[in-house]
């Protein structure tokens, strides 16, 4: 007896219709976005779900790759029809703060690569899958900068919903703040245009809210006008950590706006993909950026040089070359990390961070960092946001590659726990990769505010996002 297909109508009684079944959960997805969904068992699915960070095994329910706006509030009504959740992703960083995603769909917003630049208004205005590096070379030629983190290959939109910090923070503030306008899609499938004037709650939650109020489709931002910056490496040995951090901790709280930098204790690994000269050492790095004129930013630095570093290429360069001066891996790699926020950096604090990462500690951590706060990011931004500034004078991010012996987790946890006593209850989204609670990234009112337009957009929970404020109740 012939076997009728799956999707075949089946025997009916005379009189009687019998419709055929509609495809059901993440399967009625599949014809969607041109072809590009990937369900778990396709060919392209692993590649599709693999995060930025490697040490995440996400596994989702689908990953879709909408090319346009309409695209993705097809997908979201689609998903909502069926129970799916939704979470969006570019490059897939901060992908170990989410939740379990089998009833996710991961929203991929590769293929929405659009940068306009509008010189005259300083603005400009990218599709959701733009990469910094984009935009980079988009403004660099009228003489302007957008805020930018140490790697351009970030993803624009998340990394300025969770506030934005990067070399030019301390003297133009957060990404967040300049965001003025966005085109984005709700949990139900409605677009909406979000600006000041036609959805001024929406655009204060976006600004540094984290997401978690739908799928950002575009993103409008200013630009500043920044053509050059004064900017480099003074590089010593990990032994001579002893007298610089110190040192550039005192220099660093006193440091004019105009100057951000970071210093790291590195230990490198003997491999191809770290420059020669840098490769298998253990060194004090001090990196940033001044915007001012050589002369005055050489005198800014004047104390950092007085510290013989044996390596030192700060020099004028142009705005665009900021976007790789950290020397930020250039590709996905599996990382643990800890951050913490510091109120402070005295000297028992910098002796606490020496015995756990300094020259004598054993430990597999590869990086740890301080990041100059203040300036700027210590003053609420003009425009508002739900992140309006960032506490504290330094920030801490400790970074390890895991191994499978854990040792990698207990390093991190140990340099966040040497300074503890210094550290803020505050921290900061954008260095979180892991869950924080909620009260850590907002204050109180703030956090309120937060789900209350969150409650209004997506009453239900159905957009998934690392540090979205939960909802209500």
């Amino acid at each position: 007896m012939a076997v009728p297909p799956l999707d075949a109508p089946a025997a009916s009684a005379p009189g009687r219709v019998v419709r055929p079944r509609a495809p059901f959960g993440p399967d009625a997805l599949r014809g969607l976005c041109g072809g590009a969904v990937h369900l778990p068992g396709d060919p392209g699915y692993d590649g599709a779900r693999r995060p930025w960070n490697l040490a995440v095994d996400q596994r989702p329910a689908a990953v879709a790759y909408p090319a346009d706006a309409d695209e993705a509030v097809e997908v979201l009504r689609v998903a909502q029809r069926h129970g799916l959740r939704v979470a969006v992703q570019r490059t897939g960083h901060a992908a170990a703060a989410l939740p379990a995603l089998e009833d996710v769909v991961v929203l991929r917003t590769a293929g929405m690569t659009n940068v306009q630049v509008d010189p005259v208004r300083r603005r400009a205005r990218v599709g959701a899958g733009v990469l910094w590096e984009d935009v980079v070379s988009a403004s660099s030629p009228f003489g302007l900068a957008g805020l930018h983190g140490s790697s351009p290959e970030v993803g624009v939109v998340g990394y300025t919903l969770l506030g934005g910090l990067g070399w030019l923070a301390r003297s133009r503030g957060l990404a967040s703040g300049s965001v003025s306008a966005a085109e984005l899609v709700t949990a139900d499938g409605t677009l909406l245009q979000v600006d000041a004037g036609s959805e001024p709650e929406l655009l204060w939650a976006l600004r540094g809210g984290g997401g978690g109020l739908g799928v950002v489709t575009a993103l409008e931002f200013a630009l500043h006008e920044v053509a050059t910056a004064y900017a480099g490496w003074l590089v010593w040995d990990l032994r001579d950590a002893g007298r610089v951090l110190p040192a550039w901790a005192e220099w660093a709280d006193a440091a004019p706006d105009e100057v951000t930098t970071a210093l790291r204790l590195l230990r490198l690994p003997d491999l191809p993909a770290v420059p020669s000269p840098l490769r298998g050492r253990r060194l004090v790095v001090v990196d940033g950026a001044v915007v001012a004129p050589e002369p005055e930013a050489g005198r800014m630095l004047a104390p950092l040089r007085a510290l013989a570093p044996e390596s030192d290429t700060f020099a004028t360069v142009p705005a665009e070359a900021l976007a790789r001066l950290h020397g930020d891996p250039g590709g996905p790699t599996a990382a643990v990390s800890e951050h913490r926020l510091l109120a402070s950096l005295p000297a028992p604090a910098v002796d606490a961070l020496l015995a756990v990462a300094g020259p004598d500690a054993r430990t597999s951590v590869v990086s740890t960092e301080l990041r100059q706060l203040g300036g700027a990011l210590s003053r609420p931004a003009a425009g508002g946001g739900a992140l309006a500034l960032v506490e504290g004078r330094f920030s801490l991010f400790a970074v390890a590659v895991p191994r499978g012996d854990g040792a990698a987790h207990a390093d991190v946890a140990a340099v966040a726990g040497a300074v503890g006593p210094w550290a803020s209850t505050r921290r900061y989204a954008g260095f979180c990769d892991g869950r924080v609670p909620p009260g850590a990234l907002w204050d109180a009112p703030t956090l309120r505010r937060l789900q209350a337009v969150r409650a209004a957009v997506d009453p239900t929970g159905r957009i998934v996002a690392a540090h979205a404020a939960p909802l209500p109740g």
